[in-house]
């Protein structure tokens, strides 16, 4: 067992107790309580791409939830997690999910699966991949990472993979002349580093930021050695028979909450200021990108 599965099946031996870990992975909370006497609504799935693991994402977004569900008490939202990219990407490309936040190019993709896009997270600025070595590290160049083990969270993440992949390829460091290494998740990627199982560890700012604050001790010996040009930040998906009205409401909401101090706390868990409408021409900017990238740096998988 490696270090980094040592580090993990500790932490979840921490909070699950032994033994039950496929039974936490399977089960999927729903944020939010109704008395018994309350009519029944009509439940929508509202499903959140791996920014993060399924704990911690279920702990920053159930509040967003939970505030959706108070402002439209007619209908009934629960959030869902997944515990990999390959999983979400399975479940909204077969239209699973009602209202979702993919990343770009699983909110391009999903275009071509009866999704339509009404908004996004804003910070364009923040959407944009960043390299992290130990403080220790002899890494100086991009040329030193040759040979050398790179960790990503996932094969198909934007910001935290791909934006990364293509700034080694523009700086001499083409795809086979590193060790590309997928492990899951964007804490993984850190923690990847941290026990010098990588030489650099690729993500994007949000779990960076996250990860210095509930573990300031081992972030303090990673520091940010390069960051990426950025692109349209994660998108807002409905499937298109989702009802007017109702994500009229949705949208109303989410674009309201950097109005109120309350919203605003919910939006800094994230970390977020706003999120803002767009439409499907938003990511012309990443559909361009796909193509440069699929040309220049490596095939992406194709799409079902």
């Amino acid at each position: 067992m490696t270090r980094l599965a040592i580090w993990f099946s500790c932490a979840l031996f921490l909070l699950t107790g032994c033994g039950d870990g496929e039974q936490r992975a399977a089960y999927q909370p729903e944020f939010g309580q109704r008395p018994a006497s309350a009519p029944t609504r009509k439940e929508y799935r509202f499903a959140v791409h791996p920014l993060h693991n399924p704990e911690r994402l279920f702990a920053v977004y159930g509040p967003l939830v939970d505030r959706l569900n108070a402002a439209i008490p007619e209908a009934h939202f629960t959030l869902e997690a997944s515990r990999n990219y390959e999983e979400f990407e399975k479940k909204l490309y077969a239209r699973q999910f009602d209202l979702a936040l993919p990343n770009p190019y699983q909110t391009v993709n999903a275009l071509r699966h009866g999704y339509r896009v009404f908004g996004k997270m804003g910070e364009d600025e923040r959407f944009r991949g960043i390299f992290l070595v130990r403080r220790d590290s002899p890494i100086r160049e991009v040329a030193d990472l040759k040979g050398k083990v790179v960790s990503f969270p996932a094969s198909t993440a934007l910001a935290a993979t791909l934006l990364p992949q293509q700034f080694l390829q523009q700086h001499g460091v083409a795809v086979g002349a590193y060790q590309a290494r997928y492990v899951g998740s964007q804490e993984s990627s850190i923690m990847n580093v941290y026990l010098g199982d990588a030489a650099a560890g690729a993500t994007w700012p949000p779990p960076w930021i996250a990860f210095q604050k509930d573990h300031p001790a081992q972030a303090a010996q990673l520091k940010l050695q390069w960051s990426t040009e950025s692109l349209p930040n994660n998108g807002l998906v409905a499937r298109d028979d989702f009802p007017a009205a109702l994500l009229n409401k949705v949208a109303a909401m989410l674009f309201s909450l950097h109005e109120s101090a309350e919203g605003r706390a919910l939006l800094a868990r994230l970390p977020l200021s706003r999120f803002e409408p767009a439409n499907a021409a938003t990511y012309r900017p990443v559909r361009d990108f796909i193509a440069r990238f699929s040309k220049n740096v490596r095939p992406l998988p194709e799409q079902p």
